[in-house]
């Protein structure tokens, strides 16, 4: 095994201890990049530059169980054994997953330094099914979850609306009841969902009551070949495969046993369903840091300018060291994050580390954008071109707003971090205040 350049890989990868991974992760860390190696890496770029990935990459994935690590862990056991998932690659036992073994799929999934492919592949599964399973009724799970963690049918998490955002209480887009109350009639529009132009169902943000985050609620919205629904693929600057779709609902009338958990819910669904959402973002956005500055790395080592290599020059090595620095810390971050997360409970998890979740996908964000910088800048004009040495540079460059903006955006989300750790902060000290007219002895 040839030595890695520097800043490709995590430590952990390149010979140095580490407390977080065990027999288990070593194992999974394994079959999971030979895996992906083999089906998605190698094509990735190619894919991109073609603007899609081919139907029979999901349908590999899916007959593998692959997608069934997109989910939060732990997974959902009793579900996947009853459809014959007792492992996944022969490595790891579905009730022995944990979210260090979700940490290192979601990195190996983007070792190719695109999003696009994988975006393609997980978003809808990784982010649409969770409330399903976990807010959805007996009933409504046995109608749809068979075909949907099968891979058999594809969905898709939509949420935003072209008028809003991170500003989820401010939706639009309404379900209102029949007179006979047997179905909702959906009307609005959803814009930048990913996966959604291949998608039978959306698990769909909508308004079923008054203004604000009370009115809300979350319904499974049938989509292919059904009336009332159109959508089209938007262009975007990055993540070129992914799907990225418009939708329009007029007059999309839906079963009322589609609801997913209670009217006048959807608000807190989202919210418990953001987390997962943002920390694999932040996971795999360190990995594309990652794999920018390691290409910008190695082409300083090769590329000679003024008689001496770039990596000879100061000024190379300043830069290479002040990018390096927040990629390492950033990935230390993640690990320490995701080990926090197989030692709290999920409920426990979503009031510690909710707003640190947001905090950890805004900084994976600012750290694309320098590592990303910093590799075009190095490549120079190779670093601008859509093809040759620099193009893995130039194509991740793009993908940077990618990281910034979906998901939550950067500053909302930094804000979002603060505003909850002092939430948190006077909860817990509000119990040490002494009780007013109390002695103060």
């Amino acid at each position: 095994m040839k030595e890695p350049i520097p800043f490709s890989e995590p430590p952990a990868l390149c010979g140095l201890p580490s407390p977080y991974y065990s027999q288990s992760h070593v194992a999974w860390r394994r079959a999971c990049r030979s895996f992906i190696d083999e089906n998605l890496t190698q094509h990735a770029i190619d894919w991109e530059r073609d603007g899609f990935v081919p139907d029979d990459v999901f349908q590999k994935f899916a007959s593998s169980n692959m997608l069934v690590p997109s989910l939060p862990a732990p997974l959902p056991v009793e579900w996947l054994k009853k459809l014959g998932i007792h492992n996944v690659l022969d490595t790891v036992k579905v009730e022995d997953w944990d979210y260090i073994h979700t940490a290192i799929y979601t990195d190996e999934m983007t070792r190719s330094g695109l999003q696009g492919p994988v975006a393609s592949l997980t978003t809808g599964y990784s982010y649409a099914i969770p409330p399903i399973l976990k807010f959805g009724s007996q009933q409504l799970q046995e109608r749809f979850l068979l075909d949907l963690l099968l891979g058999k049918k594809r969905i898709c998490i939509a949420i935003t609306e072209p008028n809003t955002g991170s500003d989820v209480a401010g939706i639009q887009t309404t379900a209102t009841k029949t007179p006979d109350g047997k179905q909702y009639v959906v009307n609005g529009t959803k814009k930048w969902i990913t996966n959604g132009i291949w998608s039978s169902y959306a698990t769909m943000a909508v308004r079923t009551s008054g203004p604000g985050p009370a009115g809300l609620s979350l319904l499974l919205v049938p989509l292919l070949d059904q009336p009332g629904v159109s959508m089209r693929k938007i262009k975007v600057a990055g993540h070129l495969t992914s799907g990225t779709t418009f939708i329009e609902l007029d007059e999309v009338r839906v079963p009322v046993e589609n609801l997913i958990g209670q009217e006048g819910q959807g608000m807190k669904y989202i919210m418990t369903n953001f987390n997962h959402e943002r920390l694999t973002i932040a996971i795999g956005v360190t990995r594309q840091a990652r794999v920018a500055l390691a290409a910008a790395f190695e082409y300083c080592l090769q590329r000679e300018a003024f008689g001496k290599t770039l990596m000879e020059q100061p000024v190379v090595r300043h830069r290479l060291a002040k990018a390096g620095a927040l990629l390492e810390s950033q990935w230390a971050w993640i690990e320490q994050f995701v080990y926090q997360m197989t030692k709290l409970g999920k409920v426990e998890a979503d009031v510690e580390l909710g707003g640190l979740t947001a905090l950890a996908k805004a900084q994976a964000g600012i750290v694309l954008d320098e590592c990303a910088r910093c590799a075009v800048l190095l490549f120079g004009g190779n670093g601008f071109t859509t093809t040759g040495r620099g193009e893995i540079a130039e194509r991740i460059y793009r993908d940077v707003p990618g990281a910034r903006i979906p998901g939550g955006s950067e500053d909302v989300m930094l804000d979002l971090a603060v505003r909850q750790l002092v939430k948190n902060y006077q909860n817990k000290t509000k119990g040490l205040e002494r009780p007013k007219g109390s002695s103060k002895l």
